[in-house]
Parts: structure tokens; C-alpha cells; sequence
């Protein structure tokens, strides 16, 4: 780890030089993709020269308690124990500063909910889960907005997707990604027999508007007449366009105005809608992805956590952890459960920094 934070703030030392070096000041891109690495690293180098400071002034404290005067020895071994207790905290703040951060995890979600198995109450179930959701979200000031249903003959959900709009959302409500089941007596269960049913939740950072940006090298750029009806300008003067997108193939012609110039802003118009259009789609389809890796098939034997009526018990199957309190939890008081998950991941993140 140490040999990984040498490494980090040499890099640190060389982009605050380059940065002040007068031919990269000229450049404002490159002085501000420096500015960005620069601010990325500076927490953790400030956390590592305090950590070399006090593992410094340790051992001068330790020297202090070879003097043969009693106080001053008594002062060696006080300051001594106070930074071995400094040094160990700091470290610990090292390694959650070298965790890797999840790119997503301030952004808002996308949530869907599915009925699974279990059929009517299966869908109340999910509409348990969405109320939970809905109620969280409120205890952490952030807001819900439906944006699709599908209600069954129950009153319940056989989906429901909705966003969540609030700092941090997805850092928080990602953990909830999985199969969720209940075991409870249904309403309409004459026998008190107890049914199990799941539901499916998956978790999706909201995907972000792409900015189009053209690199103009990558588009071939031809100019013709135009193959228009009869005119006085048609095939006189060359001004139609077409530009060929070549990393993608995209062609794009555009013929209809007389003047070369509109025909070129049109043109790249319509391309820079096509490229944009173009990653949104991949951004779906890597969504879609995502999504079919965290619901599973919905299967009773698929599950992240169980909600236990008859018991008042609620188990994370991923952590091993039970809290009671059925009527707390489904009002939205979730916290201790997505801790739980939070910090084993965190944990096992812990373990590969520290290797």
C-alpha cells in the first residue's frame, strides 16, 4: 500500500509542476484534465503526509524516552502512544481514500420492481417493496417520480419503474439489486397457510445526457452539385454536403438548401443527433445488461433477503444479518440493512488495498 501512496504523490508533485509549467498553461485543455487528476489525488496525499509527519514525530518521541530525565521520558512515552494511535487512524483513512470509487454512485436512479413468483401476491409484495422505496426516499429528502405501471387483478404490481432523484441515490439504493421474498398468509388464504412469493428489484444509475463533441478528423467531408429539379443554381454551384462518420459509417447528405454553408450546418446537426443517438443506445443496452444481472430469474431459491411475517423477521442473505420490527422496515427505515451490505463490500474492497 505505501509503496502504491509513494507512487501517488510523486505523480501528485509532477502535475502541480507541469501545471505551472508556462507551455502546458497555453493549453487549456490539457491544463484542465491535469487540474482534475491534480484534485483527484489530493485528499489522499494530504492524508499521507500527515501520516509521514506523525510517523516522524514518533520517532522522535521514542527518543525522547531514552533521555535520563524522568519528565522528559514521561513526555516520550505520552506523545508516543498518542501518534501509534494517530498513525493507526490515519492509515485506515489511506485505505477508504484508495478504495475505487464507483463513478455512478452520486448519481439518481432508475428503479423496477417486478412481481416474481407467486402470482397476486406476489405483486403486493412488489407494491410492499415500492411504499419501503417510496418512504426511504423521503426520509433522506430525496424524491420519487413513477414513470411506469402495470397493476394486476389485486391492486398490485406486476411492475412498477420509477426514478429517485437525490445525492447520492444510487451509492445507497444499488445494495437493494436482487430478488426480495416474503412469507406471510395471503388476505385470501381461507386455511392460514403461509405462501411464499418473490419480487425482483433492480437498481440502474440514471444515465446522463452525452454531449456530442466532433472530431472533424474522423468525418470525410464531400461537396457536390446538387441532384435536385431544374434551376438556375442546380448543378451551377457545388453545395450540397455529405459527411462520412468513420469510426461509426454514418453517412449524412444534405441537399436542400442553396447555400453551402446551411447545408453544412444542417449536415452536422443531424450527425452530432446520430452520434448522440448512437450512445445512448449503447448506454441502454449496457443498462439492460446490468439489469439482467442483478434481478435473476425471480425464482423462490434466488434471494437477497427474506421478509418474514409470522416471525417479524427480516434476514439479509447476504451479509447473514436479521432485524425485526416487519412494520419500521416496510415504512422505509432501511438503513441498517444497506449498512450492512455497505460495509461488508466495503470490507472485502479493504482487503485488496491493503494486499
Amino acid at each position: 500500500m505505501f509503496e502504491r501512496l509513494a507512487e501517488i504523490a510523486a505523480r501528485y508533485d509532477e502535475l502541480t509542476r507541469l501545471m505551472s509549467d508556462p507551455e502546458v498553461q497555453t493549453d487549456h485543455r490539457r491544463i484542465q484534465a491535469l487540474a482534475q487528476e491534480r484534485t483527484t489525488l489530493e485528499v489522499i496525499v494530504e492524508i499521507y503526509r500527515r501520516y509521514q509527519q506523525a510517523a516522524k514525530d514518533l520517532e522522535e518521541a521514542r527518543a525522547l524516552q531514552g533521555e535520563s530525565d524522568e519528565e522528559m521520558r514521561e513526555l516520550g512515552r505520552e506523545e508516543a502512544e498518542r501518534l501509534t494511535a494517530l498513525l493507526a487512524d490515519l492509515e485506515n483513512e489511506l485505505k477508504m481514500a484508495l478504495l475505487p470509487k464507483d463513478p455512478a454512485d452520486e448519481k439518481d436512479v432508475i428503479i423496477e420492481i417486478r412481481a416474481g413468483t407467486g402470482g397476486d401476491e406476489a405483486g403486493l409484495f412488489a407494491s410492499d417493496l415500492f411504499r419501503m422505496y417510496q418512504r426511504y426516499a423521503e426520509r433522506r429528502n430525496w424524491k420519487t417520480e413513477v414513470l411506469n405501471t402495470s397493476i394486476n387483478e389485486a391492486g398490485g404490481y406486476r411492475e412498477i419503474v420509477f426514478e429517485v432523484h437525490g445525492r447520492g441515490a444510487y451509492s445507497r439504493m444499488k445494495y437493494e439489486s436482487g430478488v426480495h421474498r416474503v412469507q406471510r398468509v395471503p388476505q385470501t388464504e381461507t386455511q392460514g397457510r403461509i405462501h411464499t412469493s418473490t419480487a425482483t428489484v433492480a437498481v440502474m444509475p440514471e444515465v446522463d445526457e452525452v454531449d456530442v463533441e466532433i472530431n472533424w478528423d474522423d468525418v470525410r467531408i464531400d461537396i457536390y452539385h446538387s441532384g435536385g429539379a431544374g434551376g438556375q443554381n442546380v448543378n451551377k454551384v457545388a453545395t450540397a454536403v455529405r459527411y462520412t462518420h468513420n469510426p461509426t459509417g454514418i453517412v449524412v447528405t444534405c441537399q436542400d438548401e442553396r447555400s453551402q454553408t446551411k447545408n453544412r450546418e444542417k449536415a452536422a446537426a443531424i450527425l452530432r443527433a446520430r452520434l448522440y443517438e448512437l450512445e445512448r443506445s449503447k448506454q441502454a443496452a449496457e443498462q439492460a445488461s446490468l439489469r439482467k444481472s442483478q434481478v435473476g430469474s425471480g425464482d423462490r431459491a434466488e434471494k437477497v433477503r427474506t421478509y418474514n411475517f409470522p416471525q417479524d423477521r427480516i434476514t439479509d442473505h447476504r451479509v447473514g444479518l436479521t432485524v425485526h420490527s416487519m412494520p419500521r422496515v416496510l415504512d422505509g427505515e432501511i438503513d441498517a440493512l444497506i449498512d450492512a451490505v455497505a460495509a461488508e463490500e466495503q470490507a472485502r474492497l479493504l482487503a485488496t488495498v491493503g494486499a
